[in-house]
C-alpha cells in the first residue's frame, strides 16, 4: 500500500506533513515546526507517531521535537552535521542514506546552503520528495550558511529527480514567489499557468502544495539558472548559470 501524507499548517506559513504507512502502522512528522498540530493531526487519524525526520536545525522546524519526543517516544532522524543545534536526535543521516519507517524508505540528498546541514528525504517508491527549506514552488531558500554554488549544486540535484515526483516544500511561500518570478519571465506559458493555478488556490484557501517537479522544472527560475532565458531575463546573457543562480537570489533578497 502506498504511503498516506497529511498535510496541515503550522506556525505562520509552515507547512507540517505526517507519512504514514498502512502497512506497519508506522508515521513519520516531517520536520516539527510545532507540536500541537502535529498531534492533532495524529489524533484525528488515529494514528501513532514513531519517527521524526527533520531536514535542518531552524527553529522552526524543531520546535515541536521536544514535546513530540516526550508524548510519542518517537524516533528523531536528523542530518550528520553535529555542530548544528538538533535536539534529542536518535539517528544521523548522510547522503545516499535509506530511512525506513515502517516498510516505507526514504533516501537522503545532502542538499547544504540555506543551512550547511540541510538534507531533504526522497520516498522514491512513493514519488514524493520533503525539500524542507531548500526548493520552494517557483523559489527556493535564502542562503544563511552556505554558498551559491554550493546551493546551485543542491538544486541540480532535485532538479534531477523524475518530472512526476510530488514536491512538498516547507512554507507556502508560493504566491509571493509568482510575483517575483514574472519579473524574470513575465511570458513564460508554463510560469503564467503556474501563476493562475496558486491564484485559483489560494483564493479558495487551498495550499498552493504539492506540486509536480516537471512543473517547477519549467517555471520556477531558480531551477533555471542555465536556461538562457533566464540568463536573458536578469541581463546576464551567456554568463555562468552559478552568476545567473547569484543574481537571482540577490534580487530575491530585496524583493
Amino acid at each position: 500500500m502506498a504511503a498516506e501524507i497529511r498535510l496541515f499548517p503550522c506556525l505562520n506559513d509552515n507547512f507540517g506533513y505526517l507519512v504514514h504507512d498502512p502497512a506497519t502502522g508506522a508515521t513519520a512528522a516531517i520536520d516539527a515546526p510545532e507540536a500541537t498540530p502535529i498531534s492533532a493531526t495524529l489524533q484525528r487519524e488515529g494514528w501513532t507517531l514513531t519517527d521524526i525526520l527533520l531536514t535542518h536545525h531552524h527553529g522552526d522546524h524543531v520546535g515541536g521535537v521536544a514535546a513530540l519526543k516526550e508524548a510519542y517516544g518517537c524516533r528523531v532522524v536528523a542530518p550528520h552535521d553535529k555542530t548544528a543545534a538538533l535536539p534529542l536526535v536518535d539517528l544521523r543521516v548522510a547522503q545516499g542514506d535509506v530511512v525506513k519507517v515502517g516498510s516505507l524508505l526514504a533516501r537522503v540528498l545532502e542538499t547544504p546552503g540555506h543551512t550547511l546541514d540541510h538534507v531533504v528525504y526522497v520516498f522514491d517508491d512513493d514519488k514524493v520528495v520533503f525539500t524542507g527549506d531548500t526548493l520552494f514552488s517557483l523559489g527556493c531558500g535564502r542562503l544563511f550558511e552556505g554558498s551559491y554554488p554550493m546551493m546551485w549544486d543542491s538544486l541540480l540535484k532535485l532538479r534531477a529527480l523524475p518530472d512526476d515526483m510530488l514536491m512538498y516544500c516547507g512554507h507556502e511561500y508560493t504566491a509571493a514567489n509568482v510575483k517575483f518570478a514574472l519579473t524574470i519571465e513575465p511570458a513564460n506559458p508554463a510560469l503564467l499557468a503556474r501563476a493562475a493555478e496558486v491564484n485559483e488556490l489560494r483564493s479558495a484557501g487551498q495550499p498552493t502544495i504539492p506540486v509536480r517537479l516537471g512543473v517547477e522544472k519549467s517555471a520556477n527560475v531558480f531551477l533555471r539558472a542555465d536556461d538562457p532565458a533566464v540568463a536573458a531575463g536578469v541581463r546576464l546573457k551567456g554568463a555562468d548559470p552559478i552568476a545567473v543562480f547569484t543574481e537571482l537570489r540577490e534580487r530575491k533578497n530585496k524583493f
